[in-house]
Formats: structure tokens, C-alpha cells, sequence
């Protein structure tokens, strides 16, 4: 069965390494074949201020199963990123995160590892973070061409609903 996916990333930084994993459905035979396929459209948004992107990014999990955390190197430590978690831990989407670090630019060349330390949700005075918490793999080591729609759906099976 297909999830329907939320992709968090630090959209500037990252967008380069986030297409080859958001777009690998494209060289399967159909997105059932993927195990997931993509709702969110980072690149539609405008910059029309907090309100519209939180809109945006509240619209854009409606219907999904599970978030996918794709970790760069500067991830953990964007706004959005922190929001787009604690929205996905409220609805009870499952999650998993995936270094994409290894996986190389349009240069050729892989980035320095990021922290899965992204903030994910506050209970009794402390600070739960993404790798705490959830799985995370790394893209090219653990072979996410192949492996993601198992990845995403163990999440599914996961999450707490």
C-alpha cells in the first residue's frame, strides 16, 4: 500500500539532494511500486508570512501517514523544520528520518552530516528530539533507493494514532 508522505527538509540548503529522494518514484513502475509518494509542494509556497506558510504547512500534512525527515547538514536547526515535527507528532503521523549527507550535489560532491536532534515535541519540562525517538537512515549507506517504502512504512505501523 502507497502512503501518502510529508517531506521535512531545509528547503535552500538542500533541495538538490531532498529531489533525488523525493523523485524516486519516478523510475519505479508506478508509486505503489515506490511505497509512498509525496503531498507537500515546498516550492509553491510564497513567501506571504507565517500565517500562510503555517497554513500551507497544516494543508499540506492533511491525508498523509507518515513524515520523512530528510537530515542535512543545518536541518535540526530550522524553524520550519521544528514546526513541520511538532504538527506531524500532534496528528500522530509516523516518522522516520534520513541523512542525505552522502548523497552528492550537483557538484559531485557529498555535504558534512547534520544533527537528527530536531525538536519533536515538550512533555513534563523536557525537549523529546527526532533521534530519540524515530529511526533514521542514511540515504546512500542503507540503500534508500531501494529501501524507502519499507522505511516509510514501518513509520506507518509505528505511529501512535
Amino acid at each position: 500500500m502507497a502512503r501518502k508522505v510529508f517531506f521535512s527538509f531545509h528547503f535552500d540548503r538542500d533541495i538538490w539532494r531532498v529531489g533525488q529522494v523525493r523523485n524516486t518514484w519516478l523510475t519505479k513502475p508506478d508509486r505503489e511500486s515506490a511505497g509512498y509518494w509525496d503531498k507537500a509542494r515546498w516550492e509553491q509556497v510564497q513567501r506571504q508570512g507565517d500565517d500562510a506558510v503555517k497554513s500551507w504547512i497544516n494543508n499540506s500534512l492533511d491525508g498523509t501517514s507518515v513524515t520523512v525527515l530528510l537530515i542535512g547538514n543545518e536541518t535540526a536547526t530550522r524553524r520550519w523544520v521544528t514546526y513541520e515535527l511538532w504538527k506531524s507528532y500532534e496528528r500522530g503521523n509516523g516518522m522516520v528520518g534520513i541523512t542525505i549527507h552522502n548523497i552528492k550535489d550537483k557538484f559531485g560532491l557529498p555535504d558534512t552530516p547534520g544533527s537528527a536532534a530536531a525538536p519533536v515535541y515538550q512533555s513534563g519540562g523536557r525537549t523529546y528530539h527526532f533521534s530519540e525517538l524515530y529511526p533514521v537512515y542514511d540515504w546512500v549507506l542503507d540503500n534508500g533507493y531501494t529501501n524507502i517504502g519499507s522505511w516509510v512504512e514501518q513509520a506507518a505501523k509505528q505511529a501512535h494514532r
